[in-house]
C-alpha cells in the first residue's frame, strides 16, 4: 500500500527552473535511498540524482552543477531542483525510493512513482 506521487512538472521555458517534489505515503517502516529518474521520448530511462541515508548525493554527468537532489525525512519527501534547464531535459520525471513497508513481509523495496511530465520548450 505504499505509494509515490510526484508534483511539480509542467512546461518550462530553456534557461527555466523548476523543482520537483515526491511524497511517500502509506505504511512505512523506513525509507533507505532516495532517486529521480526521467525517461525523454525515444529513450530508456536513466539515472538522473540519487541520495543517499547519510545524505551523500550522485548525478548523472548531464545535470552536474545544474540539478540538486535533497530529501525531508520527516515529510517522506524527495526533491529535485532543476536549474538551466534546455530542451534535452525534457523527459518524464520518476521518483524512486527504497522502502521497508510496515505490513506484508516487510523487507526493502524499490517503489516508483507514477512520473511527471517535463517538458522544455519556448
Amino acid at each position: 500500500q505504499v505509494q509515490l506521487v510526484e508534483s511539480g512538472g509542467g512546461l518550462v521555458q530553456p534557461g527555466g527552473s523548476l523543482r520537483l517534489s515526491c511524497v511517500a505515503s502509506g505504511k512505512i517502516l523506513s525509507i533507505s535511498d532516495m532517486g529521480w529518474y526521467r525517461q525523454a521520448p525515444g529513450k530508456q530511462r536513466e539515472l538522473v540524482a540519487r541520495i543517499t541515508t547519510g545524505a551523500n548525493t550522485n548525478y548523472a554527468d548531464s545535470v552536474k552543477g545544474r540539478f540538486t537532489i535533497s530529501r525531508d525525512n520527516a515529510k517522506n519527501t524527495v526533491y529535485l531542483q532543476m536549474n538551466s534547464l534546455n530542451p534535452d531535459d525534457t523527459a518524464v520525471y520518476y521518483c524512486e525510493a527504497d522502502i521497508a513497508p510496515d505490513s506484508g513481509l516487510g523487507y526493502l523495496n524499490a517503489y516508483w512513482g507514477q512520473g511527471t511530465l517535463v517538458p522544455v520548450s519556448s
